[in-house]
């Protein structure tokens, strides 16, 4: 399987696992010109923006430690770009969460979900 397909079925996985933990479906794959947001979801009244990062059984560092602050960057500005064209959400409190979709030798796939992974300010 490529890795442009490997990425469309991490994220798959990771929308179902956040839907069966209550979290609802505002958008998916929202891009705009600084980069893209894998999932927006609604945790309550809070907004996440989730990036969705996997790695294979040969990776030396989990999936949800590889977004760097470079990242992170593109993430906050395509977030700003979000509220700035859905003023439904615009006064809603936001998080940036992180799923790790790791597979492992024998081909088992484990979820980590970070809530909270980073801040606007950190980046």
């Amino acid at each position: 399987m490529g890795r442009l397909a490997l990425g469309r079925q991490a994220e798959e996985r990771a929308f179902r696992y956040l839907c069966r933990r209550g979290m609802r479906p505002v958008a998916r794959n929202f891009r705009s010109a600084g980069g893209e947001i894998d999932l927006v979801m609604l945790d309550g009244d809070c907004l996440a923006f989730v990036e969705v990062r996997t790695r294979g059984e040969r990776s030396f560092v989990a999936a949800r430690l590889t977004v760097d602050r470079r990242k992170q960057r593109k993430l906050v500005h395509a977030a700003m770009m979000f509220l700035a064209r859905n003023a439904l959400f615009r006064h809603h409190p936001c998080r940036f969460d992180v799923i790790g979709v790791d597979r492992d030798a024998e081909g088992r796939i484990r979820m980590d979900w970070v809530r909270d992974a980073f801040r606007a300010d950190d980046s």
